[in-house]
């Protein structure tokens, strides 16, 4: 019996010294995202794939499909919802259909520049919003950079809030960029971004609404040719991973994934915000007129988008809007701003 009891003693201990990498299983995840393979988003996959191979000892891979290869961010992100998906990244306006506050993060004239949205978004309020995933089938493992949105035309160059006036601009299929631009006075037309390119070639439309680096990495240069630097919104991407994929890894695969992913974020908003300087100095190079609103106009934006603000704190909720402001006051330094609404 004294054997015996050294024999389950020695197994025990056995089991307990294995190395933690008897503990990780093969996985492959698809990554799907609507963007070229060159863009940052699509690197910062490829690093993500990087750190997840050498944390789990080559393990663990991540697979890019890029430019809409496995669909658009609205597909992609239902194929997630039912596990015929592993991971995509599309942008936190798409998830307002499922989760309404997430709405919040795009509410226009925002932000003030992109330290602040790290702040909120790896923040309190943006772990509360990634809360809310897992019951919609989706996990998020943080937020990385798209940019400021600027907007481009084919007509004409746009010097005061009234030259935005009746252009036909492409904008993501959501309420609040339709509200947004018709506000502005614009024809706004909801558009899937694999769309945009043949549109704006063919003058389906007479621009859109994008970052930079969006700008240069999908070539809308050769198709526009105005370009002016508005800032009207924030767009961020949140990196979500398919809750059924999820569920199927152990406690340690789960750790090693979500160290991937912050390493990862890191990377692609140091990466991001480079290249967004890099592509507005080439897309002047390529021929691109670039402008930028003065701040008399830019206050004439946000007047005629006030009644936007107001419809839209209310639509995705009054609390979480102030919440939200209530944080970037925090972030700040300053007492709290009235939530829109209220003003």
């Amino acid at each position: 019996m004294k054997f015996k009891s050294l024999a389950v003693v020695a197994t025990v201990l056995a089991a307990l010294a294995a190395p933690v990498s008897a503990q990780i299983k093969e996985h492959v995840f698809k990554v799907g995202i609507g963007l070229s393979e060159d863009h940052p988003q699509a690197l910062a996959v490829k690093y993500f794939a990087e750190q997840l191979s050498a944390k789990s000892g080559g393990k663990m891979q991540a697979r890019l499909y890029a430019s809409g290869a496995l669909g658009n961010d609205v597909s992609m992100t239902s194929a997630l919802r039912g596990g015929t998906l592993e991971m995509t990244v599309p942008d936190t306006s798409t998830l307002m259909s499922l989760i309404k506050p997430f709405g919040v993060l795009n509410l226009p004239l925002t932000f003030n520049n992109e330290q602040e949205a790290d702040a909120l978004l790896d923040g309190p309020f943006g772990q509360k919003l990634l809360a809310k995933l897992p019951e919609k089938g989706l996990v998020g493992l943080g937020y990385w950079e798209n940019g400021f949105r600027h907007v481009t035309n084919s007509r004409r160059p746009i010097n005061k809030a009234d030259d935005l006036v009746g252009l036909k601009l492409r904008v993501i299929q959501s309420p609040l960029f339709l509200d947004t631009f018709n506000a502005l006075g614009t024809n706004a037309t909801p558009m899937p971004f694999t769309e945009l390119y043949s549109a704006m070639e063919q003058a389906a439309v007479d621009g859109q609404e994008n970052p930079p680096a969006t700008i240069l990495a999908s070539k809308f240069y050769e198709v526009q040719k105005h370009l002016v630097l508005s800032r009207h919104m924030y767009s961020a991407w949140a990196v979500l991973m398919s809750k059924k994929t999820w569920d199927g890894l152990s406690p340690q695969e789960q750790k090693i994934v979500q160290e991937a992913a912050r390493e990862a974020t890191l990377y692609e908003r140091k990466t991001i915000r480079a290249f967004g300087d890099k592509a507005l100095a080439e897309l002047k190079k390529v021929g691109m007129q670039v402008t930028e609103l003065p701040p008399a106009e830019q206050a004439k934006l946000r007047t005629k988008l006030q009644p936007v603000l107001a419809k839209y704190a209310k639509e995705f909720g009054e609390d979480t809007t102030g919440e939200l402001m209530s944080e970037l006051a925090k972030v700040r330094g300053s007492a709290p701003a009235a939530p829109a609404a209220a003003k």
